[in-house]
């Protein structure tokens, strides 16, 4: 039996001219859609530190020496494991220099028994609307105090309790740090599917990584 190639040729749809009213409301919907979207993630600020700490009304509340600050944005659709992904990361993310090996990027906080401070910044999640920061993505404070306890206590519960600092949820801090490097870091909590046992097969990998 004879085989044959068909060779299908498109071109492009002709203007949609004397139709923009017909289509309006879709296109308001298509517009709507494809806009960018902050998606469902939280969000983390990672900075190396040579120390770091935080005042609140001319005390201060909180200090660590070297280790990492990390600005913590909750997203109103923050759930667990957006939480269990963050910590994991961030007690996890090589980015210490190894002294014996002389690699750079080769130890982690927990590795070097560094601390950690952890600030809620909902600002992380503004949307400037003119010039004016709209902040209606983020997690309403009523929940997110809560929330972002919990994720202290995870961080508490996953490392050293004593070497895991906080803010003071909601008051205006004032933020002091020596950035190292400087080394700074974005993390957010939408990422590739997990396993059933909770790990990205990019973490499963990374023993296998070399610089």
């Amino acid at each position: 039996m004879a085989m044959g190639l068909i060779l299908l040729v498109t071109r492009p749809d002709p203007p949609l001219l004397g139709r923009k009213e017909e289509f309006s409301g879709e296109t308001k919907k298509s517009e709507q859609k494809e806009k960018p979207s902050l998606g469902n993630k939280m969000r983390a600020v990672v900075q190396r530190v040579a120390s770091a700490s935080v005042e609140v009304e001319g005390r201060k509340v909180s200090e660590i020496g070297p280790g990492l600050l990390v600005l913590v944005g909750l997203h109103e659709s923050d759930v667990e494991s957006d939480a269990e992904y963050i910590c994991r990361k961030v007690l996890n993310m090589r980015l210490f220099p190894n002294e014996k090996t002389g690699k750079a990027w080769d130890q982690s906080v927990v590795q070097r028994n560094y601390g950690v401070l952890l600030v809620s910044q909902f600002t992380l999640y503004g949307i400037l609307k003119g010039n004016k920061p709209d902040f209606h993505v983020a997690m309403p404070p009523q929940r997110a105090k809560a929330f972002y306890d919990s994720l202290v206590d995870r961080f508490r519960r996953s490392y050293n309790a004593d070497a895991i600092k906080d803010g003071i949820f909601g008051a205006m801090m004032k933020v002091n740090l020596v950035n190292d490097g400087p080394v700074t870091m974005q993390l957010d909590s939408s990422q590739p599917t997990k396993n059933n046992c909770g790990a990205t097969n990019e973490e499963q990998n990374i023993d296998n990584v070399t610089e």
